[in-house]
């Protein structure tokens, strides 16, 4: 089975765990150097924006796997076998803490319903500023430490205390877990299992390098 040509339904799973692993990646660069990049980090930010998506390409904007093209590279370097090239610990252990985070949020659906009130709070806020500035990141964060931060696993973000203790830094790092906890939501509703992680690895890293070469394609296109 793990030989099969990943079809339309598992490489639309894959964009999903993408974006699990985008956020992650994103929140490594912030705690170990302070800065992010930028569209990616728009992409995570804003794909908890859409809350009644027709389709799940759109949580991720127009072009979304250009859009999580960071989540799709972390993906494939994690699933892949190349003993040359070390596995990155940390991101894993980022998206690992996501997904079970996600599995327990499932339980509490008061928690669910106060962060639905909270994302849509901070939406309308976006709408007068936008949708990564400082006051939504506030917003965004003080929501993750209120819901998510209340449960006994928490999920341990190393870095450098210079930009950890960096009120900013520390609320978009919440931010983007809160996002990716979303895309884990989205990634279960497209029937995501955790097992599928290792026994679909070869199928995980071809459907993510077919959304890579998609979006090469695209961008060609339009240059």
């Amino acid at each position: 089975m793990t030989n099969t040509s990943p079809n339309i339904e598992f490489r639309t799973r894959i964009l999903a765990l993408a974006g699990v692993f985008q956020a992650a990646a994103l929140v490594k660069q912030l705690a170990r150097t302070g800065r992010s990049e930028e569209p990616y980090f728009t992409t995570s930010i804003e794909s908890l924006f859409k809350i009644a998506p027709n389709n799940a390409l759109e949580v991720y904007g127009e072009t979304a796997a250009a859009n999580l093209t960071l989540g799709l590279q972390a993906l494939i370097h994690l699933f892949s076998n190349n003993h040359k090239q070390p596995k990155d610990s940390e991101i894993a252990r980022y998206v690992f803490s996501l997904l079970h985070l996600e599995r327990k949020l499932t339980n509490h659906a008061k928690m669910l319903n106060s962060i639905s009130i909270g994302i849509e709070r901070a939406a309308n806020q976006a709408i007068h500023f936008t949708s990564t500035h400082e006051n939504v990141m506030a917003n965004l964060a003080s929501l993750y430490t209120d819901t998510i931060s209340t449960f006994n696993f928490r999920v341990q973000v190393m870095g450098e205390p210079m930009h950890l203790n960096h009120t900013h830094t520390l609320n978009k790092v919440r931010s983007l877990l809160l996002s990716g906890i979303r895309s884990a939501v989205l990634w279960r509703q497209l029937g995501g299992k955790r097992w599928q992680l290792v026994l679909y690895r070869t199928m995980n890293i071809q459907a993510a390098k077919q959304w890579l070469q998609a979006a090469r394609v695209s961008e060609a296109e339009n240059v």
